[in-house]
């Protein structure tokens, strides 16, 4: 019984084996939109075992509708990037008495706080 060479196929002047027909880019991009892809890294600069700074990157690459899917649509929301998003709303003058409100009760915390100190030192 003699052996006989695998099948080739004859693709754009390569001759390959059957079944190992070369990927072009557009190929391989569809398959990463389609299915994305994450990209992960930590960035951190130290000197004498002190950190000084740490970056944490992270990169998702996909097709809009698989970020949908994800749960990503950020780029719906911002207002630079969609003409639909609305711009937050600013707060408007308050009233007075809004404003009292609100001072009370940080004032009597800081006066209990105060109260609380007096006892200890005292």
């Amino acid at each position: 019984m003699t052996m006989q060479p695998p099948p080739v196929v004859q693709n754009s002047g390569q001759v390959l084996p059957a079944g190992h027909e070369p990927a072009n880019l557009g190929d391989i991009l569809e398959r990463v939109l389609d299915r994305g892809i994450v990209i992960a890294g930590d960035i951190r600069v130290s000197l004498l075992d002190i950190e000084l700074l740490t970056l944490k990157l992270r990169l998702v690459i996909a097709s809009v509708d698989t970020a949908r899917q994800i749960g990503i649509d950020w780029w719906e929301h911002d207002p630079w990037l969609s003409s639909r998003a609305r711009p937050p709303v600013e707060p408007g003058p308050r009233e007075p008495e809004q404003v009292e409100a609100e001072r009370r009760p940080r004032v009597a915390r800081r006066a209990a706080r105060r109260e609380e100190w007096d006892e200890i030192d005292g």
